[in-house]
C-alpha cells in the first residue's frame, strides 16, 4: 500500500504532518504528485479553532485542505487523464485511519478522474485559487437558476472580496465598492474601490455580497438595501444568524445563501482564468514548507497581511 505525508488536525489547534496509508489504487483512478496546497481561512479555520457546525463527517483526526495542484504522475486504465498533465484537485478521500475533511492538504494523492480539472502548467501554484474562485463564481451566477443581481457592494477585502469584484468585472457588469475595516487590507484593488464602511453613505445597494463570515453585520448591510434588493450570505457563518425583520419588511429585501460550487462553475472560471479575463496575480501573498505547517496556519488565520497562506510540497 502506498504512502504519502498528510497534515492532520489531531484535535482542535493540534497538528502533526505524518506518513499516513493511502487508498487502494482503482482503474478510473489518478495519482497526483501534489506541488502546492492552500490554507482556506473560512471552513479550514473552523476546523483548526474547533468550532465548525456540525458537518457531514466531522471529527478528528482529520486532514484538511480542498485546494492543492499538482502533477499526474500515474493514470489507471478508464482515467481519461494522462500521465503529465497539471491538474487542480477539490479534495480528495485518499487517506486511510483518518477522515478525509476534505483531505487535500498532503504530498500525494489518490483520486477519481473526473474530480480533478487540467490547468495550464504556467499556472503554477496560482491554481489553488480556483476553488474559491469558483465558489465566487456560484454565488453570482447560481448555477443558472436566475438572472442574478450584479454585486455593487462586497464586505471584505480578503483573497474571496477580491475575486468577487474581479470576476464581476471580468462578467462585464460595473465595478463594485468594496467593504474593509482592516486598513492594511484596503490597498491591492484593480479597477474598483475599497474603503472603510464609515466612508460611505450609500443607502440603495441592490445586491450586498458578504464575504465576512461574520453574521452581526446583517441588520446594518439589510439597512443599506434599496428596495427589493438582496443580500448574499456568501461567507460561512459559524454562529446562528438573525434579523430585525422590520426594516427588511421595509425594504422587501431577499436574503440568499450561496452554496458550495459545483464543477461547472470550476470550469467557468478556469476558462475565465485562461482566456485572460480573470487574473489571479497578488492573491498569495506567503508559502512555506509543510515542516513548518503550524506555524503556516497561525499566519494564514491571525496576519491580516496574509491573503493566502502556501504549502510548498515540492521539498
Amino acid at each position: 500500500m502506498s504512502q504519502a505525508q498528510a497534515i492532520v488536525f489531531e484535535a482542535p489547534q493540534s497538528l502533526s504532518v505524518q506518513t499516513l496509508a493511502l487508498k487502494d489504487f482503482e482503474d478510473a483512478d489518478l495519482e497526483v504528485e501534489v506541488s502546492h496546497s492552500g490554507i482556506s481561512t473560512g471552513t479550514e479555520r473552523l476546523l483548526w479553532d474547533g468550532s465548525m457546525p456540525p458537518f457531514p463527517g466531522l471529527g478528528y483526526p482529520l486532514v484538511p485542505g480542498y485546494e492543492t495542484v499538482g502533477t499526474v504522475v500515474r493514470a489507471g486504465a478508464r482515467a481519461e487523464v494522462a500521465v503529465g498533465s497539471t491538474v487542480f484537485v477539490p479534495g480528495s478521500y485518499s487517506f486511510q485511519g483518518v477522515r478525509n475533511i476534505f483531505g487535500g492538504a498532503g504530498s500525494r494523492l489518490i483520486v477519481p478522474h473526473e474530480r480533478v480539472v487540467c490547468v495550464a502548467p504556467e499556472l503554477g501554484p496560482k491554481a489553488v485559487l480556483l476553488a474559491l474562485a469558483a465558489t465566487c463564481y456560484h454565488a453570482v451566477a447560481m448555477g443558472g437558476a436566475r438572472q442574478p443581481m450584479a454585486p455593487d457592494l462586497i464586505v471584505g477585502h480578503g483573497v474571496m472580496g477580491r475575486l468577487l469584484a474581479r470576476i464581476g468585472l471580468a462578467l462585464g457588469w460595473p465595478a463594485a465598492t468594496v467593504w474593509e475595516t482592516q486598513a492594511a487590507r484596503r490597498a491591492g484593488t484593480t479597477g474598483y474601490a475599497c474603503i472603510h464602511p464609515d466612508e460611505d453613505a450609500r443607502r440603495n445597494y441592490r445586491a450586498v455580497y458578504d464575504v465576512s463570515g461574520d453574521g452581526s453585520l446583517l441588520n446594518g448591510l439589510i439597512s443599506r438595501l434599496a428596495p427589493g434588493g438582496e443580500v448574499v450570505l456568501a461567507g460561512f457563518y459559524k454562529q446562528d444568524l438573525s434579523f430585525a425583520f422590520a426594516p427588511a419588511f421595509m425594504r422587501e429585501a431577499s436574503l440568499r445563501v450561496a452554496a458550495q460550487w459545483k464543477k461547472h462553475d470550476l470550469l467557468a472560471v478556469t476558462a475565465l482564468v485562461e482566456s485572460g479575463a480573470l487574473s489571479l496575480d497578488g492573491l498569495i501573498t506567503h508559502t512555506m514548507s509543510p515542516g513548518r505547517a503550524r506555524e503556516a496556519y497561525e499566519i494564514a488565520f491571525g496576519d491580516p497581511q496574509c491573503l493566502k497562506m502556501m504549502l510548498d510540497w515540492r521539498a
